[in-house]
């Protein structure tokens, strides 16, 4: 299982990390990227991609 997780002080609200999800794991809501479902598959595109740095991934 994968845990993406989003720090909400860094993320400028771009939008990258969304587009790229194709789990659509990630959405923007208010202007900052949230995780809104566990559908997480691993492969990293969202945290490679945050050109801030606020977006990691963990396995559990």
């Amino acid at each position: 299982m994968f845990v993406v997780t989003v720090n909400a002080d860094l993320c400028d609200g771009c939008g990258e990390c969304t587009e790229s999800c194709p789990a659509e794991t990630l959405k923007l809501v208010d202007g900052k990227c949230q995780v809104v479902n566990d559908e997480c598959m691993g492969c990293e595109t969202c945290v490679t991609i945050c050109p801030t740095g606020a977006v990691t991934l963990e396995e559990r």
